[in-house]
């Protein structure tokens, strides 16, 4: 039996918007409070989803369990598998002793925090958003830059906020692939519609990424640093993504803002260095409590040498196809696999020849491609050169689950919440409230791909959820539809600070569990305001002439 959406139900567009945001409210007021464990949140705002689709939008109840079965299988493979073997790899280094190695020659390097910074966060982190996106990329250098000395609270907001300017074309393009295939666009276009408005902002990142962690004061002393690596990155992005497509962007545009911003250090060195600061609170995490670290000679870098190209040849197109063909389960949901039908307008007007289509619902056990499986590989060969045994890996892997199932259910029920949202057709509802904005769309469609990311976590799903409004509705306005849908995902990419899945992600990184609300509540004025410059600007394409000559048509 198939179940049409219905984005009124309450036949008040005011009230079926304030019950659709319902779930959205409880689960990040419950979060931002934090006097309640982040898990019991994110069941609450299970909890507040599954009523509203029951109750308000009348979604059926097979269904609406489908949907959340669906939403924390996703949850736990392939999120919590990345989260599980990034902790691991890092248990690794702690025991063997290689991070307070790679910290004090980092500290040698580079001795000042703010070009550890934006060298870790910023350069390394868009290098790995990449190659393996999902919350890797937040994972690797939270961790990183806690052991660089910054504390746990303090490195997961910063790397948090600087994970946005290579989110659009993480995971070797997929957000825009898929935005491609959802709403129809060329995908070559749709790149080089991206391509003319991420840029200027992954040129503003690391300079605001310096502002939050010490004002101003602190963005006059490496300003040449920060342009260095912002100007790299941003230019080989516009290059790459114009002339060459998604799939390599931010690969390249991360090696190439790493060398700038290294051949920099040669040359030039900031004069004025900052005094330790006091913490924020937070104690420092120990990942491997049952055993002391054993310091073991060698390179401290060749863990992540080893992660980096590990990750970037598992995330080639090639090398993916060629594992998925060995083959890759695939299993339909019941209850809600090819049930739920979208309706106008968030989709287009079902003709004879082109039925609108079921949403599909289905797992696919891709495990071998899987990101999080490509680092458990880049984990165990590390664990090779460091000279572990096969019992002591046993132990630290046990050691490392027992801690992160806190954060695998919370990242599980995060994923059921979005989920519901989006097969109850809550997440349209929320959606055409900012749709039907008239002139001001540009400025609010921007923020309509913020909130996708924000409900979902993932750039590449509010690109699924809003695509296609995004596309129909700028043609009705007379806008070009590559302009509108390409700002979905531009916009999207500053949602991902506040996303729970996100937070949660460098909460486990950096062993603060349970301190989500205070991450959140340093990274959501960041967020909101990159969001509105990036709507500001999506409006200036969109009517200034000088401008307007960028957009795709």
């Amino acid at each position: 039996m198939i179940w049409a959406q219905h984005y009124d139900p309450l036949g008040n567009a005011t009230a079926s918007t304030l019950v659709a945001a319902l779930p959205v409210v409880v689960l990040l007021g419950l979060v931002a409070l934090g006097r309640i464990r982040t898990w019991l949140a994110a069941v609450l705002g299970l909890a507040a989803a599954t009523a509203v689709a029951a109750f308000a939008f009348r979604m059926p109840p097979s269904a609406t369990l489908g949907a959340a079965v669906h939403g924390a299988a996703f949850g736990l493979f392939p999120i919590g598998w990345i989260v599980l073997n990034v902790m691991f790899l890092h248990a690794l280094t702690v025991k063997s002793g290689r991070f307070d190695a790679l910290r004090g020659q980092l500290a040698r390097l580079a001795p000042d925090p703010r070009l550890q910074l934006i060298l870790v966060a910023y350069c390394f982190g868009g290098f790995i958003e990449g190659s393996a996106g999902f919350g890797a990329p937040v994972a690797i250098t939270a961790a990183m830059l806690m052991q660089l000395g910054f504390k746990p609270i303090e490195a997961s907001a910063l790397t948090l906020i600087a994970n946005t300017a290579p989110v659009a074309f993480g995971s070797v393009g997929i957000p825009i692939t898929t935005l491609a295939q959802v709403t129809g666009l060329d995908v070559f276009k749709l790149s080089q519609m991206a391509g003319r408005q991420l840029p200027l902002f992954s040129l503003v990142v690391p300079f605001w990424l310096v502002w939050a962690w010490g004002g101003f004061r602190a963005v006059r002393g490496v300003w040449p640093a920060a342009l260095v690596a912002g100007l790299s990155f941003s230019v080989v992005q516009a290059l790459v993504s114009n002339l060459h497509g998604p799939l390599l962007v931010d690969t390249a545009a991360g090696l190439a803002s790493i060398a700038a911003f290294m051949g920099l250090l040669r040359v030039w060195k900031p004069r004025d260095v900052p005094a330790p600061r006091a913490g924020d609170g937070a104690t420092d995490p120990k990942p491997v409590p049952a055993a002391m670290a054993s310091p073991r000679p060698g390179n401290p870098w060749t863990p992540w040498i080893i992660l980096a190209l590990v990750l970037f040849a598992w995330g080639l197109p090639p090398v993916k196809q060629a594992m998925d063909r060995l083959g890759v389960p695939t299993f339909a949901v019941p209850g809600i696999h090819a049930r739920v039908v979208r309706v106008p307008p968030v989709v287009e007007l079902p003709t004879p020849g082109k039925p609108t289509k079921p949403e599909a619902a289905e797992f696919k056990a891709n495990w071998l491609s899987a990101s999080g499986t490509g680092i458990l590989v880049a984990a165990l060969l590390s664990a090779a050169v460091l000279g572990f045994r096969p019992r002591e890996l046993a132990a630290i892997y046990l050691e490392t689950l027992r801690r992160v199932r806190p954060s695998l259910l919370t990242i599980a029920a995060m994923i059921a919440l979005g989920n519901v949202t989006k097969y109850s057709g809550a997440d349209a509802t929320l959606g055409l409230a900012l749709a039907n904005t008239g002139s001001w769309y540009p400025f609010f469609g921007t923020l309509l791909g913020w909130l996708g990311v924000a409900l979902t976590g993932s750039d590449t799903a509010s690109n699924v959820l809003f695509g296609s409004l995004q596309r129909i509705t700028a043609t009705q306005l007379g806008l070009s539809p590559y302009l509108m849908a390409a700002a979905n995902s531009v916009g999207g990419v500053m949602g991902k600070m506040i996303d729970a899945q996100s937070i949660v992600v460098a909460s486990v990184a950096t062993g603060i569990h349970g301190a989500e609300g205070r991450i959140l509540r340093r990274v959501f004025f960041h967020s909101l305001a990159l969001a509105v410059l990036v709507g500001i600007y999506v409006s200036l394409q969109a009517r200034w002439p000088f401008l307007a000559r960028m957009v795709v048509h």
